[in-house]
């Protein structure tokens, strides 16, 4: 079996976005493929009773000095989102959706999402700001919009969600290396050193 390692994660969290910009690096300088996990992150928090860092004015005002400074440790764009918190229900669904049906599209989704919202900081709440952020990323609005509302979609969704809390996540992002778990992007090292360890 090929080497490889799980990436959970979803849009409106920018520790996922960090991870994100460094998940290719990673899959490159360990041999691993990397397998993208879409998530939907509110329903983790509801199940397992966690709450966004944001929720404590203090603790939120510091994670993002934090962020801060491993943006600029990877010398990658990063802006504070003043529409946070988004709700990435539908962008979630479009994400599990494109890796049913359309799985060639499914990174230039990411990558155009994840940009929307963390270095262009627009308003991913309004359904006007999504069909032009698609559109300029070469997608159908109209096409996609329908794709988030197929009930296969939408169960498949649910179904990897209660998978992500059923092995212990309770937040973004998380990664696996086989059956090991490494919570948040600053733990990259850890999970390139499981990956190293078994080659």
């Amino acid at each position: 079996m090929a080497k490889a390692f799980e990436f959970w994660f979803d849009f409106g969290s920018p520790a996922s976005y960090l991870a994100h910009t460094q998940v290719a690096a990673l899959a490159q300088a360990t041999g691993a493929q990397a397998q993208y996990r879409p998530m939907l992150l509110g329903g983790v928090f509801q199940a397992t009773g966690n709450h966004s860092p944001a929720t404590i004015a203090a603790k939120g005002a510091y994670t993002f000095i934090d962020f801060d400074r491993f943006a600029a440790r990877y010398h990658v764009p990063l802006n504070r989102n003043p529409h946070f918190p988004i709700n990435t229900l539908t962008l979630m669904r479009g994400a599990v959706g494109l890796q049913l049906r359309e799985p060639d599209r499914f990174m230039p989704y990411v990558d155009a999402v994840f940009r929307a919202i963390w270095v262009d900081a627009l308003n991913l709440n309004d359904p006007a700001v999504v069909g032009a952020v698609l559109q300029a990323a070469g997608f159908d609005p109209a096409a996609l919009l329908a794709l988030t509302q197929d009930a296969q979609v939408k169960d498949r969704l649910k179904a990897v969600t209660q998978e992500a809390v059923e092995r212990g996540v309770f937040g973004a992002p998380t990664f696996f290396v086989g059956s090991q778990m490494f919570w948040g992007q600053d733990r990259i090292d850890f999970v390139k050193q499981a990956l190293e360890a078994h080659p």
